[in-house]
């Protein structure tokens, strides 16, 4: 790959909220370590405070927390800052790395009391893995097999009392079982651009850059509500900042920067559009499978599930049918395309014609004709 078609692939890259190489640094220098510094999902972290303080005083462990959501929302953040308001030890592991029921042994056995587990891609876990939790989560106990055949044995294993924050991004994909002894299940939604506004400043502030509030405002409406990449973002803009003005991150230089790296207003890079387009002329606005789509822009079809799919659903701008993803009346307008005239004409009049005899059954006891 040379360095054109690199560099295109990183431009559309930039609003995929799952985590990258260049993020672990930066993720570490931002993020939070006390709710006090954590901004938005105001809800949750009003719960955790109150499940969290009322562990202390019982001086028991925090109940198992699974914590939900699309990437780059702060599951991770969230897990450690429970465990520094807890004041306890914080490990970290995630599904795909616990292959066998010793390297889950040994990351038990060597928790100390009321430590935090963190569990990154919990629906990744194997099954076998998920047997022996049921036991280590309900009653801090470990089953474990020694030797093999008819010599083998199983020995039970006390365990310090500790917690496991699991996080996922397909809570459906977690057996009902894991997912039942959970005792605080909580979703994690996209962040409002007042909130995405507070985090780029801060952001800033860590990183000493010089940026004003309609310069942050620009970058907060096009990160998709996800902090991830509003910082991811800011970088960016930051780099066009020193090269073509004087370092400061104003509206204008917000705007121009992300207009190059083929941004939108609305947060939408080349691939929603491509997947938005690919509805509309290939297959006349839908109803058109994922897989479907996948095929005809070229992407996994996971990918545009967990990254594409959920931000042009709450835009508006696709809708699920029993046959397929619709583009709606939102996604023409805003890619400036003109409607089908039939289309619209159609829609309205199933619409019209439903509404009038639901209308006229109520009033006639259905006696009347259909209008259309």
């Amino acid at each position: 790959m040379d360095y054109q078609e690199n560099y295109q692939e990183n431009k559309e890259d930039y609003i995929n909220p799952r985590l990258k190489s260049e993020d672990n640094e930066l993720d570490k220098s931002l993020r939070p370590k006390f709710f006090s510094d954590f901004i938005g999902q105001e809800k949750i972290v009003e719960n955790l405070k109150v499940f969290i303080d009322s562990a202390k005083k019982r001086n028991q462990p925090l109940d198992h927390v699974i914590l939900s959501g699309p990437p780059g929302l702060g599951k991770t953040c969230l897990a450690e800052i429970i465990a520094n308001e807890l004041g306890v030890n914080f490990k970290i592991t995630s599904g795909p790395a616990i292959e066998r029921a010793g390297d889950l042994a040994a990351i038990l056995t060597n928790l100390e009391k009321f430590d935090v587990l963190f569990i990154d891609e919990m629906h990744r876990l194997n099954r076998v893995i998920e047997e022996i939790l049921y036991p280590a989560m309900e009653d801090f106990k470990l089953d474990i097999i020694i030797g093999k055949g008819p010599s083998a044995r199983s020995i039970r294993i006390d365990i310090a009392p500790f917690t496991i924050i699991g996080a996922t991004t397909r809570i459906g994909l977690i057996a009902p079982p894991l997912r039942d002894r959970f005792g605080v299940n909580l979703r994690l939604d996209y962040y409002d651009i007042e909130s995405i506004k507070k985090i780029i400043i801060r952001s800033a502030k860590i990183l000493n850059l010089d940026i004003d509030d309609e310069g942050a405002n620009a970058i907060a409406q096009r990160s998709r509500g996800t902090p991830r990449i509003a910082n991811r973002l800011l970088k960016r803009v930051r780099d066009y900042a020193l090269i073509s003005g004087d370092g400061k991150i104003t509206e204008k230089i917000a705007k121009q920067s992300l207009q190059k790296l083929d941004i939108d207003t609305m947060g939408l890079d080349v691939i929603d559009k491509k997947i938005l387009t690919t509805i509309i002329h290939k297959f006349n606005g839908g109803p058109v499978g994922v897989g479907t789509i996948a095929v005809s822009i070229g992407e996994e079809i996971d990918t545009i599930e967990d990254v594409y799919e959920p931000y042009l659903l709450q835009l508006g701008f696709i809708k699920r049918t029993p046959k397929g993803r619709v583009a709606t009346a939102l996604a023409y307008k805003h890619l400036n395309i003109n409607m089908p005239l039939g289309l619209f004409d159609l829609n309205n009049l199933n619409n019209l014609n439903n509404s009038l005899n639901s209308k006229n059954n109520i009033e006639n006891n259905g006696q009347k004709p259909k209008l259309f």
